[in-house]
């Protein structure tokens, strides 16, 4: 039987769209949603024509903002390691990737019984979900993630962030420290720039092109931002525009003062800017955000 690092192994090393840098997490997205069923009613065994539409509100929910494909992991994952399986009513196998087709067919997938039964193990549940979650999304939106798959981590032995999975690529450590003293820790869409007893305090170090999409962890990919504006940040509430002003998007809504004042009255404002001797947002990164994260279409500046 694989052990826990072997699970990790797979479910980081899944066979995934890769092109010019786009976002493809439909396979783990996948796989979160059959552990969390798998949770629930002790069966993972789903048929597509009752998933798709759960697959498609995730993916739109957490997806790159193009339309949601739910069909391409369904019959995809097969393909992969010993995680997923899928039978129709002619026997073992998907019958394509077509939504038509996996409908007529009666498709059913599930996770193998080799998987299920790994799951069974609480280190092994909870290496698992992490390297998911760390493989594919930012910090920021995991929990949001968990909650809306119904995966329950409680007994689950997790390991710190980024640490489960491929062990290439490592954090650096002195990211926060670097990216809070350019901006001199404040936020750079609201100016934010509380302490405590000389600490700061709700100052983060955001990654504009997520760690998990290979984004470095250099000035040059990172905003100090306040704890609610990196959520919305990597959640694509928010986004940059090529001149540096704050994007603001029309899918996001808010009747509240607290909802204008901190989010939409920023529309069309320039970002707070890092000191002297420090580099800009890359031009690049900020176009990987804008086509993978942010949800089009942007409002319009109001007039003040």
């Amino acid at each position: 039987m694989p052990d826990s690092n072997e699970w990790a192994r797979r479910v980081t090393t899944l066979r995934q769209w890769q092109q010019a840098g786009e976002r493809a997490p439909h396979k783990p997205i996948l796989l979160l949603y059959a552990i969390g069923r798998w949770q629930r009613t002790g069966s993972s065994a789903v048929a597509f024509v009752d998933a798709k539409s759960d697959l498609t509100r995730l993916l739109v929910e957490f997806g790159p903002p193009r339309p949601p494909k739910p069909s391409y992991p369904f019959h995809h994952l097969e393909n992969d390691e010993g995680l997923w399986t899928v039978r129709t009513d002619s026997g073992i196998g998907s019958p394509g990737s077509g939504i038509g087709q996996l409908v007529k067919s009666g498709a059913i997938g599930s996770l193998t019984p080799e998987f299920t039964e790994a799951l069974t193990d609480p280190q092994t549940l909870g290496t698992v979900v992490r390297a998911l979650l760390d493989a594919n999304f930012p910090e920021t939106i995991q929990q949001d993630i968990v909650d809306a798959v119904g995966i329950d981590l409680d007994g689950a032995v997790l390991g710190a962030a980024g640490d489960a999975g491929s062990k290439e690529r490592r954090r650096d450590p002195a990211f926060r420290k670097e990216v809070l003293l350019a901006y001199e820790y404040r936020c750079a869409v609201c100016g934010y720039d509380g302490q405590l007893m000389r600490e700061t305090v709700g100052i983060e170090a955001a990654h504009i092109r997520w760690w998990a999409a290979e984004g470095p962890d250099e000035v040059a990919n990172a905003l100090a931002l306040c704890s609610l504006h990196h959520k919305l940040l990597d959640r694509g509430v928010i986004g940059i525009k090529a001149d540096y002003t704050v994007n603001v998007s029309q899918h996001f809504i808010g009747r509240s003062p607290a909802a204008d004042t901190l989010v939409l009255a920023h529309a069309g404002r320039p970002l707070v800017v890092p000191q002297s001797g420090q580099p800009q947002p890359d031009p690049s990164h900020v176009l990987w955000h804008t086509k993978e994260v942010f949800r089009s279409p942007e409002r319009t500046a109001s007039i003040s």
